[in-house]
């Protein structure tokens, strides 16, 4: 989306594992997964203007845990869909960083496929290009890139879309805002197979729920208040954690809860797309 003045704006929305299946490990090491994949109206907000070089700024409240611009997801999916696509040109962009780091909703992985689609239009180049780049940042990436309900395997980076029957659904996010690694999360996996994600993704569950939960107990506490709330449907966690998140029938109901959320937690009152 191009605005007036000649500056680009990206919503980097704010992704939610509806279930996680870990099935196995793959021959590189890497976790065999069965996931669905859904997206939120809200997110990160990415902007960018023309530039001779690639530069990056950022805002917002959690601006100040994200890494130096060259451990920056935005910037490493820039420089690599600059050389994927043998563009000269540069970009300023700046990063309003509303989500938690590091909280299992996609929040890098969310900016660079943000910055991706941005400079896709500002640089007007094929969308191949970044559909090629996407899986070389991160393996949330691909299914952030199309922000679209999806069914994820692989590591996550093999996708279909989907119906699952949730766009429009109120959802509120909470996370306790306790650190929380996703390798030290996968790393307490126990290793056992509890099967296949059914087409029924409301039957199924979150594998890596009871390492996050041992790793970081508030994650129960977080689980358990959702579960108390009037009219929510389903609460769980979403990626390695530590965000959980519960459907709502409305979104009355849904901002009952948001206004109830204790004050330590972050929360986030959205919908999902």
């Amino acid at each position: 989306m191009r605005a007036a003045a000649g500056r680009w704006q990206e919503i980097a929305p704010a992704k939610l594992n509806l279930a996680l299946h870990v099935r196995g490990k793959l021959p590189d090491g890497r976790h065999a997964l069965e996931t669905l994949f859904a997206f939120c109206t809200d997110g990160d907000r990415l902007t960018g203007e023309r530039a001779d070089s690639l530069s990056l700024t950022c805002s917002g409240p959690f601006a100040d845990v994200l890494g130096s611009d060259n451990d920056n997801l935005v910037i490493r999916a820039a420089r690599a869909l600059q050389e994927e696509a043998g563009v000269r040109d540069g970009a300023a962009l700046h990063l309003d960083k509303r989500l938690p780091v590091a909280s299992g909703i996609g929040g890098g992985s969310a900016d660079a496929a943000a910055a991706l689609r941005l400079l896709t239009a500002m640089w007007s180049i094929d969308p191949s290009h970044a559909a090629a780049v996407a899986p070389t940042i991160g393996a949330d990436v691909p299914a952030c890139l199309l922000s679209m309900t999806c069914r994820g395997e692989g590591v996550g980076d093999r996708l279909e879309l989907v119906d699952a029957g949730v766009g429009g659904t109120p959802v509120l996010l909470v996370n306790p805002l306790v650190p929380l690694s996703t390798r030290d999360v996968f790393s307490r996996w126990d290793g056992v197979d509890r099967g296949p994600l059914s087409s029924d993704w409301r039957l199924g569950r979150n594998d890596l729920e009871g390492p996050a939960r041992q790793l970081v107990p508030e994650i129960g506490s977080v689980l358990d208040w959702l579960v108390r709330q009037p009219r929510s449907s389903l609460a769980r966690m979403s990626g390695s954690g530590a965000t959980c998140f519960a459907l709502f029938g409305s979104e009355e109901e849904r901002d009952a809860a948001a206004e109830a959320c204790p004050a330590p937690w972050w929360h986030l009152a959205t919908t999902l797309r």
